[in-house]
């Protein structure tokens, strides 16, 4: 709503508004509803490269190799044709991979629509004649991606020490379909993210986005971004040096699986691994530019608990930012610094948890808050678990729910208290000795150590 600055209905009162503050970054038309909801306004002061207020000023930097060879290519982009002000020949050369990706548009007839485009336009023009060529003009500013092989029987990738093998290290299937060529039976698509978060910051204006988690103004209690709730919190006083540079990145990682396709005869069930930035503003983190697609898991059916298998290149480069890091350029500050990243949260629906945590979300263990101190019961008829009721342990002692009768369970009333929460160190001393899926002992669904453990 316009003009609505001051949340009452959440306990906010006049005094605190002039206590938040507001992201300095001017925002597009369509960011302004969103980002009023959320930061009230009162201007403040943006802080450069540093949350205190007294920051030394710091000469600027020549940027790195990697950030160079972007800045070198697009600077020598030329106008499509003499006189042109609006389209550069990469920008028309990006536009034709857009059009194959988003409409899905066959080579042929994409290479046609081309050809008569270019003969439109004036003689000697810049426009790329063919798909071939679009992919060319972009590839020096092209950021990479992997193909790697993995055991249809999702047992192992063909990865690291194991690229070399043409059979399965566990079941012992051929690593490629049967015939003369040299077909693999499976290939995890699988896109590096050190580069992507690298480019970020090459952006001036992105740049200055990535640090508004730390120049943005919150009045105590309240809740707008990530970066004010307890475990950015907490992960900071785990590893102070790390939030000691602000532009250090934390991410979050989504999963769930689709059918690509409409077919019910051939079902097919594909897994994208999305990964999300929340150093952005909230109007800015989850929007489709800012996600990246970091894994895309083939089918044709899912991976189940064998999910870590087709994780582990990723987890492997989250293990590298976070130990060493990567040199990258700050486009906004004009200056060099060593990057690290961290893996905070994974957001999914129940059954997605479970592939991810290792703790199964079936039978009467479902809950992961309660773990193994469980209150639920199996229906006497249906035969399946049921948690009808068992929720009234979680409320105050003193609630009148623990002692009604009639409204939930008949005759029955609940004084006992809710299972204790239990920390990582607590959680760890009880999985430590289970084995991922992955280190050659065969999956039960009662002992797996999601490989999420192994990263910092």
């Amino acid at each position: 709503m316009h003009g609505y600055t001051t949340w009452w209905e959440h306990g906010e009162t006049e005094d605190t508004v002039h206590h938040m503050g507001q992201c300095s970054n001017a925002m597009e038309d369509d960011e302004v509803d969103a980002a009023t909801h959320m930061e009230l306004n009162n201007p403040t002061d943006y802080n450069l490269g540093s949350s205190s207020e007294e920051e030394e000023v710091q000469e600027e930097e020549v940027p790195n190799e990697f950030a160079q060879r972007f800045y070198g290519f697009k600077d020598n982009d030329v106008p499509l044709y003499a006189g042109c002000r609006n389209w550069t020949k990469l920008q028309a050369a990006t536009r034709v991979l857009s059009w194959k990706s988003d409409l899905n548009i066959p080579v042929e007839a994409l290479n046609v629509i081309v050809r008569d485009i270019k003969s439109m336009l004036p003689k000697d023009n810049k426009q790329v004649e063919n798909f071939y060529k679009a992919k060319k003009c972009s590839k020096e500013i092209s950021l990479p991606i992997k193909k790697i092989h993995a055991c249809k029987k999702h047992c192992m990738l063909f990865y690291d020490v194991d690229a070399s093998l043409t059979h399965c290290r566990w079941c012992g299937t051929s690593r490629y379909k049967s015939g003369g060529r040299k077909v693999p039976n499976l290939v995890l698509t699988y896109m590096p993210i050190a580069d992507r978060l690298q480019m970020l910051y090459m952006s001036e204006k992105t740049a200055k986005d990535m640090t508004w988690h730390a120049d943005h103004k919150t009045a105590d209690g309240s809740m707008v971004h990530p970066s004010d709730g307890r475990a950015w919190k907490h992960f900071d006083l785990e590893d102070p040096l790390f939030a000691h540079e602000i532009r250090n990145v934390r991410l979050g990682l989504c999963t769930d699986g689709f059918s690509p396709t409409s077919s019910c005869s051939k079902p097919y069930t594909c897994w994208p691994v999305f990964i999300s930035v929340y150093n952005l503003p909230p109007w800015m983190a989850l929007k489709e530019s800012y996600v990246q697609l970091a894994l895309l898991i083939p089918g044709r059916k899912s991976p189940g608990q064998n999910i870590d298998v087709f994780l582990r290149p990723l987890i492997d480069e989250l293990k590298d930012l976070y130990d060493v890091g990567v040199d990258t350029y700050d486009a906004y500050r004009r200056q060099n610094f060593r990057m690290k990243a961290i893996l905070l949260w994974t957001v999914s629906d129940f059954p997605a948890y479970a592939m991810l945590s290792g703790w199964s979300t079936h039978g009467k263990l479902a809950c992961p808050h309660c773990i193994g101190n469980i209150d639920s019961f199996r229906l006497q008829h249906g035969g399946k678990s049921c948690w009808f009721g068992c929720h009234k342990r979680f409320l105050p002692i003193d609630h009148a729910f623990r002692r009604d009768r009639n409204g939930f369970w008949a005759t029955k009333t609940v004084s006992s208290t809710p299972p204790p929460e239990l920390n990582g160190f607590e959680i760890w001393q009880q999985i430590f000795a289970y084995p991922t899926v992955y280190e050659g002992t065969p999956y039960n669904p009662k002992n797996k150590k999601s490989w999420f453990w192994g990263n910092p």
